[in-house]
């Protein structure tokens, strides 16, 4: 048996973004107002920042997600009111996604409801800790979103 230290450096590196990233979810989910879904909330926040329209094909590209489940999640969103999915006027076949200012106002509840948890954050982990670790996190993100296959 191989013990975990054994492994490659970048193999625990990884292992520990993705524990890190399910055990986020969990606790994030626990807090989202509404039963908001971290994948409907960070839709909500992509199109809060960078605005305009998008076509659901493109978000699913951006989220590297099946058009199959960003359709789920824009659905749902759009059930709520929270996002508005109208026809693409240059292309009759095609969809347009904006945020709602339903959906504007809920992706600020959610900021909100996740403060606690940022603040025990915070506690344990002050802001010098985090500025340390997000250039090599940043660096690691953009090599792989230059390097999507």
């Amino acid at each position: 048996m191989v013990e975990p230290t054994e492994d490659p450096l970048a193999f625990r590196f990884f292992t520990e973004i993705g524990i890190i990233e399910q055990l986020a979810r969990n606790r994030l989910e626990r807090v989202l107002p509404d039963g908001l879904k971290v994948s409907q909330f960070i839709v909500l926040n992509h199109l809060v920042r960078l605005g305009g329209e998008w076509n659901p094909a493109r978000l699913a590209a951006a989220f590297q997600v099946t058009k199959g489940a960003m359709t789920n999640n824009l659905q749902r969103l759009e059930q709520r009111r929270l996002v508005q999915v109208l026809a693409n006027p240059a292309d009759g076949r095609g969809k347009l996604v904006s945020i709602t200012e339903a959906g504007r106002d809920m992706r600020l509840r959610c900021v909100a409801s996740v403060g606690p948890f940022l603040a025990d954050l915070s506690r344990e982990f002050p802001d010098k800790d985090l500025a340390a670790a997000l250039p090599i996190l940043e660096k690691m993100r953009i090599y792989l979103d230059a390097h999507r296959s």
